[in-house]
């Protein structure tokens, strides 16, 4: 498949491995209207092409995502603006949606697991739309800040969904209220992040936790797991995930995946998987609303 180019990303695939680079680096990689749809697109790159088994995301030079570019001034965040219609955000009934909740909403539906690899500071939308990703490495000098109200707005990209399940309600009410940034040791701590790296040693950290699920694991099985647990996290009862665990176990049991996996396994030799997330992924949410916001 050929690689697609970007104006604000940078993309390649290595090994099973995409890597989606923020690439603003004069502008701390500050998110804009063109990068809120590149990274959507991205994310429709990585599931449809089965040579991709994980996906790391970090950013160029030495921040991660600043947050939201501030040059529209005070009206930056006015969603009836001019400039905020020139971006064709669309509407949720008669509100304008936020920039960074697609992009949150596109990387919860990833057929693929996504590791965050946080090479310095990540503020605003910079922090919130790491919050849909599975995994977050950290660099020693990496920031963080939930900082929205001390813009004047609340915080955004589904983040009041995804950050008390991460960190506590304590915790994230404690971050938003103050906005304040925080250090690295910090954010490991409170269990935002799962690792501190040297700056050097990061992209290699990343890399050596996707390749452990490269080169060991179906990507089938990973993408209904990866669904499992991110839509079992927001389930009224353990029976919901019964259901589901029931019909995945069963649709995979019968697989060429499953036979492949004990005999491999028997053999004492690396596994090959014959299925593929293109075309052999299961509907095991028959009840699921169809998703609608793209």
């Amino acid at each position: 498949m050929s690689q697609p180019t970007f104006e604000t990303l940078l993309y390649a695939v290595e090994d099973g491995i995409a890597t989606i680079t923020l690439n603003r680096p004069e502008k701390l990689n500050a998110f804009t209207a063109r990068m809120m749809k590149e990274l959507i697109e991205v994310f429709d790159v990585t599931d449809a092409d089965d040579a991709v088994k994980v996906v790391i995301v970090t950013g160029a030079g030495r921040a991660f995502c600043a947050g939201a570019d501030l040059s529209s001034g005070g009206a930056t965040f006015d969603r009836t603006s001019p400039q905020a219609l020139e971006r064709e955000e669309g509407k949720v009934g008669d509100v304008y949606r936020d920039g960074g909740g697609r992009v949150t909403l596109r990387i919860y539906d990833s057929l693929k697991p996504v590791i965050a690899a946080v090479n310095g500071p990540a503020v605003g939308v910079g922090a919130t739309m790491q919050l849909a990703m599975d995994i977050r490495l950290a660099s020693e000098d990496a920031k963080f800040g939930f900082v929205f109200a001390r813009r004047g707005i609340t915080p955004e990209a589904c983040s009041s969904w995804f950050l008390p399940r991460l960190v506590g309600l304590q915790t994230a009410l404690e971050w938003c209220y103050t906005g304040r940034v925080f250090p690295a040791t910090e954010a490991k701590e409170r269990g935002f992040v799962r690792s501190l790296h040297a700056p050097g040693d990061l992209l290699p950290a990343a890399r050596a936790l996707a390749r452990e699920i490269a080169d060991n694991t179906a990507p089938v099985s990973v993408a209904l797991t990866r669904q499992l647990l991110w839509r079992m996290a927001g389930a009224d009862h353990p029976m919901e995930a019964h259901k589901a665990d029931s019909r995945a176990i069963q649709s995979r049991g019968a697989s060429g995946d499953a036979k492949e996996g004990v005999t491999s396994f028997l053999e004492k030799r690396a596994p090959a998987y014959p299925n593929r997330v293109s075309t052999d992924l299961p509907d095991i949410w028959p009840e699921w609303e169809p998703r609608q916001f793209r």
